[in-house]
């Protein structure tokens, strides 16, 4: 029986010469990730374990990324216990205010996953780098610690479902669409526990921020990860990147999959999610044209803060300035993506409508900072969940849309279909 790209990947860090949905392993990882949320509980559990030292303090990444610049006293004394550990063990990937990003931003841009590799992470949203061609999931604090002691970790292999992407994605369309669409049509549990993995001629259509994007959002399908095949995309992306051996994997004809998706992108319209699950999604044309009154506008996050999707915010920004009463929070995924935005004049047109720009944080996607909701207030955001008292109040309301959409709300004031502007 043929084997999907998540199970050859998990079958060749288990050092075995197949495996099979549901069948569980012990395989060796490449990376371990934890945030600043995160690596502080799984330090506890090292030190109850009395643990002294890690497998290889080249593989493990803590990125301070959540309530940085720390937000409070709570936040700091995290902070401060991450970075006294990370000094302790010689962490070479330690990152915090001035080299940090939002860790699903800046791990790809650091080279620290890449096709074929296998990494866990303390934090639901490590499924992103499947579009690497990697094998990426989260887990909980105590399997981060045991993946930073051993170098090991258990996996219940996944059955998958496959996507057959076709055409070509049109107008406004971005990755974030192509998601919501999915997630719409199969539901916030219609992947759970399995591999979301996407192939067809449509994938090279997707560019790799696109590509991020989609495999970032797979856990809001539920899935145990989301894959894309390697091609010259994902090369181009990698080559000089990627610190680690690239190895590429492909689905084998026979492989077996729980149901199978043909999606076409070229009918895909810029897709919103309605509060209060991602699953309650809308196209932009069953959207009235002042159906949803927004207050926030929030664009960045590790699903939409990197440098095309501020570009594709600043095209629909230039010239035009922001309606009465809404804020709009412009949020560069990296340090790096921030200073490309602001050679790139970016940062004037944002300024200029009347938007801001901070420095790399989660923040208000998790109701952290930056960018909290009161009662009654509504956001459209670039995040990737709307769940109740996501950004704020339980009485506010998150909208989820791509970098377009969101910016062309923020210049009317409603939800507002890009290309009526």
């Amino acid at each position: 029986m043929g084997m999907t790209m998540s199970q050859k990947i998990l079958a060749a860090h288990a050092g075995l010469s197949s495996v099979k949905a549901g069948q569980l392993i012990e395989a060796k990882l490449d990376l371990v990730l934890g945030n600043d949320v995160t690596t502080p509980v799984a330090i506890n559990v090292f030190e109850e374990n009395n643990a002294t030292s890690v497998f290889d303090n080249t593989k493990i990444a803590m990125i301070m990324d959540h309530f940085t610049p720390n937000k409070d006293i709570k936040a700091a004394t995290l902070v401060k216990q991450v970075r006294n550990f990370a000094d302790k063990y010689d962490i070479k990937n330690y990152r915090d205010v001035g080299q940090m990003g939002i860790e699903h931003a800046l791990l790809p841009e650091m080279g620290l996953v890449g096709p074929g590799c296998l990494c866990i992470g303390a934090d639901s949203h490590t499924c992103t780098y499947g579009a690497l061609g990697a094998f990426s999931t989260g887990v909980g604090s105590t399997d981060m610690c045991a993946g930073m002691i051993s170098g090991k970790a258990w996996f219940k292999v996944p059955s998958a479902i496959k996507f057959n992407l076709i055409g070509k994605p049109q107008g406004y369309v971005s990755g974030k669409d192509v998601i919501l669409h999915i997630i719409g049509k199969i539901g916030v549990d219609g992947a759970l526990y399995k591999s979301m993995e996407f192939t067809g001629e449509g994938v090279q259509y997707l560019n790799i921020d696109d590509r991020l994007c989609i495999a970032n959002m797979a856990i809001e399908a539920g899935a145990k990860n989301g894959i894309f095949p390697v091609d010259d995309v994902t090369r181009e992306y990698c080559t000089g990147r990627y610190q680690g051996t690239p190895v590429e994997y492909t689905a084998d004809d026979d492989a077996v999959y729980d149901e199978e998706y043909t999606i076409d992108l070229s009918k895909i319209r810029p897709t919103v999610s309605f509060p209060h699950l991602p699953e309650n999604t809308k196209t932009v044309d069953e959207i009235g044209e002042t159906e949803v009154k927004i207050d926030q506008v929030v664009i960045g996050s590790c699903t939409n803060g990197r440098i095309s999707d501020l570009r594709a915010a600043a095209e629909i920004l230039k010239g035009r300035t922001l309606a009465k009463n809404v804020r709009c929070i412009i949020i560069p995924g990296t340090q790096n993506i921030w200073k490309q935005a602001m050679h790139e004049g970016l940062f004037d047109i944002f300024i200029d409508a009347g938007a801001i720009v901070s420095t790399p944080t989660c923040g208000p996607c998790l109701g952290g900072h930056m960018g909290i909701l009161a009662a009654g207030e509504k956001a459209i955001s670039t995040t990737n969940r709307n769940f109740v008292g996501r950004m704020g109040h339980v009485d506010s309301e998150v909208y989820l849309a791509s970098p377009a959409v969101a910016a062309a709300s923020a210049v009317t004031g409603y939800i507002t279909n890009p290309e009526k502007l």
